[in-house]
């Protein structure tokens, strides 16, 4: 008896001698889920899951709103089904065949969107196990790489890039026509088509530009108006490209 007791006594002892390990699971296997760990798991996930609904918000300049939302629901979402399935084999094959079905019922995005989705999933897939750190550090490590991404031009969205369309005279020589007001109004341009219409009385140009002042937007279509004698000019916000994965 008096053995027994202070065999307890040992073990209990070289228990609170182990150094607490921030990446182990707060999930005990012998005991299960209880309500503490579950509630703990759901709030981190939907604080991971608002930081990246927020990173995806202030790093894209057409954010989806639905796209948003998902961020913040999805880590929760596959956090559930990870405990739910935990040990089970035929009810991880029922939820693969489930994400399978969602997979040909969603529309194609672009891989930035693409990243973003995949940064929730591993978000609730670390605390789905009950890995609280890795999924705190994995959030934190991918959240500062963004934002970093983000602030370097080469890696960044141009939020003033838009899609001019100018009709000028057959006439007309396109190839420095506009140079001057292009090199005082934009930072950058570049020609993407030119074509004959109205049966080649008149030329197309299109052109991809980013202005240096969008205020100054309605005053640099005047000045074009004048040069290509009141034909039409068209201005539109340039279309993202849909990188389909």
């Amino acid at each position: 008896m008096f053995s027994g007791i202070i065999n307890s006594a040992v073990s209990a002892a070289a228990d609170v001698q182990k150094p607490f390990n921030f990446f182990s699971s707060i999930i005990d296997n012998t005991v299960g889920l209880t309500g503490e760990s579950v509630l703990f798991c759901t709030l981190t996930s939907t604080v991971l899951g608002v930081i990246a609904s927020i990173l995806y918000r202030f790093h894209n300049p057409r954010p989806s709103r639905n796209l948003m939302v998902t961020l913040v629901v999805l880590p929760v979402l596959v956090q559930s089904v990870i405990m739910l399935v935990s040990g089970s084999l035929g009810a991880g094959l029922a939820v693969v065949g489930a994400f399978n079905l969602v997979r040909f019922r969603s529309a194609p995005g672009t891989s930035r969107e693409i990243c973003y989705v995949f940064y929730s999933m591993a978000i609730g897939l670390a605390t789905g196990m009950g890995y609280i750190g890795f999924a705190i550090l994995i959030g934190a490590a991918v959240g500062i790489i963004l934002v970093v991404l983000g602030f370097i031009p080469a890696f960044s969205v141009t939020k003033s890039a838009r899609s001019i369309r100018i009709v000028i005279p057959e006439d007309m020589d396109y190839t420095d026509c506009f140079s001057d007001l292009f090199k005082e109004y934009l930072s950058s341009y570049r020609l993407i088509l030119s074509k004959t219409v109205n049966m080649g009385t008149l030329y197309e140009l299109r052109y991809e530009v980013v202005l240096k002042n969008s205020a100054k937007e309605k005053e640099f279509l005047d000045k074009i108006r004048e040069r290509n004698g009141n034909l039409t000019v068209s201005c539109s916000v340039l279309a993202e490209n849909h990188e389909e994965m």
